[in-house]
């Protein structure tokens, strides 16, 4: 790791802001373990043009994440708004481009988690969170989920699974996060946050 303070990285994509929320609420979860610091990085969205079309830094929030970021991170978040059951074509695009630090083992017994928003309720949110843990098995990283012990996770009527946060936007109206969806956003992060300072990675 690099000599900067030990961080989580928050990386995701998202298209109408529900993601992006999810991975600030993450954030914060982290932010509550001493030592250890969140950073939230996006991705550019990718098209079927064959002309660079973005700029190099968006214009609004989170920067562009790069392998370095990744390379040195303490733990990852990973989230994405569901596409048939998977993360977005990004945030696939820019894992797909992670061979290098597959290859020397960069990421090797790092905690990692996911996370998703739907529109709908049943729209594919475990899906998606199953097989956006298959690359970062890949790397060897240490799959890390949101265990019955947080109470939030019996009683939300919204999303939420063991196996990452997940958020219900809603189809005909945009839905904002509910309080049990935020609270098992930050306790992901914080999980993450203390997983990553026992380890020491």
């Amino acid at each position: 790791m690099s000599d900067a303070a030990p961080y989580i990285l928050v990386l995701y994509y998202s298209r109408s802001g529900h993601t992006a929320e999810m991975a600030l609420q993450i954030a914060r979860g982290v932010s509550k373990v001493s030592g250890m610091e969140a950073r939230v990085r996006t991705v550019p969205p990718v098209s079927p043009n064959t002309e660079a079309s973005e700029p190099a830094v968006p214009a609004e929030g989170a920067i562009y994440c790069t392998t370095e970021d990744l390379r040195h991170c303490a733990g990852l978040a990973l989230g994405s708004a569901t596409r048939f059951g998977n993360m977005a074509a990004p945030l696939k695009y820019f894992l797909d481009t992670t061979g290098d630090l597959w290859l020397n083992g960069a990421l090797v017994d790092k905690p990692a988690g996911v996370f998703t928003s739907t529109g709908s309720l049943h729209g594919g949110q475990e899906a998606t969170l199953l097989s956006m843990s298959i690359p970062l098995l890949h790397h060897g990283m240490l799959i890390t989920g949101v265990p019955y012990t947080e109470p939030a996770l019996s009683k939300t009527t919204g999303g939420g699974t063991p196996y990452g946060p997940s958020h219900h936007a809603g189809t005909e109206t945009s839905l904002p996060l509910t309080n049990d969806e935020r609270t098992i956003c930050q306790a992901l992060g914080t999980r993450l946050a203390r997983l990553a300072k026992t380890l020491g990675n």
